[in-house]
């Protein structure tokens, strides 16, 4: 009897030491929180070289993790920008390359045939959630959050409405929330709302089921407004600020002057920087530190809108240009990588783009990485494990102010401008390693380099009859690349 017990017992241990080891592997597939600013600047951090804006928990991160200082974003506005990263596609090839409003809220949808990288996680075990701005389709639309890979999403489907920080509404899936004291006075500022939206999700989290968060905070994107706190108060002393005139302009009865914009700004960055710090002590508080890997960066150059101003903050850095520029102010922004245990503390110069994160995350997941996209996996570079493939190139193309094109190869920086009307196309080539600042153009010396990068340019831009960008296209015309 004693014998046909350990008979059976022995099935039912290896049963649970089965189970267990598929419980441990569970564990290993690590959590990703991806967290985009709005409207950041390359320079608006204090570990990016920003002087008057005070940001120790992003410095922090920095510190312990990877530093980037050639990271490029999709784009230098924001819908096509968030585009890049759900496909991993550069604006040659992106289904949505330019802002444009669709009615009765939001803008372009992505289609029904885009799988999204949060579709992809999502399908293999990870919980999904999106805190912050949308852009990419209304909840009636094909690009309805929850039907691009996010169990839950909260926040604002439209970025036009996203510009007001007192809204009466946000949106919590299929739910509208209604925020009735927002008429009348700025009672709910809607970036902590957010932020508190997404602690409560970091908080609801174990080891037993992996999570992608992606935090689109809408920080700090014009207009330029704040709750009058301490924070605000400390950089209004900092900077002996004088308070400009107020205007007359009021929107729903509400003030949205801000008497301190220089103040105003700060507090919005430090802010920012405040939801940082809580995440990251959230993560590690939860025993979530090992397994999440957390990235921090923004979607383009700063803006000068409502109350931004590059030159006094200077967060452009040394680079030319801001927000809907191609010049290297207007993409070139922070990156920062910190995996706890997995990512060792240091700075790169290694080259890489917002489409590059598609891959990444497939990479991160234990997914098979998708190579017919122009995102590469930089999963090597952030853990100093393999060898690190490169771009061949970076390509970029703006909508907007008559048409740009810009592409990097090697140190070379060709922009184009004007590419949409036939005659006065302006074209320039900077050397990045003796020039990051783009004030010298070389184009009529190097003519070679020009013919080079504009065959690559032909290579890059695939037409789109939504998103028209040349003069033939504009005329209906189909461009063939040669």
């Amino acid at each position: 009897m004693k014998n046909l017990k350990k008979v059976i017992a022995l099935p039912l241990l290896f049963f649970v030491v089965t189970i267990s080891a598929q419980q441990k592997a569970k564990v290993k597939q690590p959590n990703i929180i991806f967290i985009l600013a709005d409207d950041l600047g390359y320079a608006d951090l204090g570990c990016y070289g920003q002087q008057k804006i005070e940001t120790p928990n992003i410095d922090a991160l920095a510190k312990q993790g990877l530093k980037f200082t050639q990271y490029y974003s999709g784009s230098t506005v924001c819908a096509p920008a968030r585009t890049s990263f759900m496909t991993g596609l550069h604006t040659g090839h992106t289904p949505i390359r330019g802002n444009r409003t669709f009615e009765p809220e939001g803008q372009t949808p992505l289609a029904d045939s885009i799988i999204t990288i949060a579709n992809l996680l999502q399908k293999n075990g990870y919980r999904t959630a999106a805190f912050g701005k949308w852009s990419l389709g209304f909840i009636t639309t094909s690009g309805d959050p929850n039907k691009k890979g996010f169990d839950k999403f909260y926040g604002y489907n439209c970025q036009t409405l996203a510009h007001d920080y007192y809204p009466d509404h946000l949106w919590s899936n299929h739910n509208r929330i209604d925020f009735a004291e927002n008429f009348t006075a700025n009672a709910m500022y809607s970036a902590d709302n957010i932020h508190t939206q997404a602690m409560t999700f970091i908080g609801q989290q174990n080891n037993e089921h992996p999570f992608f968060l992606y935090l689109p905070y809408t920080l700090p994107h014009a207009d330029v407004i704040v709750p009058h706190d301490s924070l605000y108060n400390y950089y209004i002393k900092k900077f002996g600020e004088t308070a400009v005139p107020a205007p007359t302009k009021t929107k729903k009865g509400k003030n949205i002057f801000e008497p301190y914009p220089h103040a105003a700004y700060a507090a919005m960055v430090s802010r920012l920087d405040k939801y940082v710090g809580e995440i990251v002590n959230a993560v590690n508080k939860e025993g979530l530190g090992e397994n999440t890997l957390i990235i921090f960066c923004s979607d383009n150059g700063p803006h000068k809108e409502n109350g931004g101003d590059p030159e006094f903050f200077q967060n452009h850095g040394i680079y030319r240009g801001i927000k809907r520029d191609l010049y290297e102010g207007g993409i070139r922004v922070p990156f920062i990588a910190s995996w706890k245990g997995k990512i060792h503390p240091g700075v790169t110069d290694q080259w890489l783009a917002l489409w590059d994160m598609y891959p990444t995350f497939q990479h991160v997941a234990g997914l098979p990485v998708n190579r017919k996209i122009d995102g590469i996996s930089i999963l090597p570079a952030l853990l100093k494990q393999g060898k690190q493939q490169q771009h061949d190139y970076l390509y970029w193309e703006f909508h907007e102010n008559n048409g740009r094109q810009a592409l990097r190869w090697k140190n070379w920086k060709l922009v184009k401008l004007n590419v949409n009307t036939a005659d006065s196309v302006i074209t320039e080539l900077y050397d990045l390693e003796y020039d990051p600042g783009e004030k010298n153009n070389l184009a009529d010396k190097f003519g070679g380099v020009v013919k080079r990068m504009n065959a690559m340019i032909k290579k890059a831009h695939t037409p789109n009859k939504n998103w028209p960008l040349l003069p033939a296209e504009i005329k209906g015309t189909k461009i063939e690349n040669d």
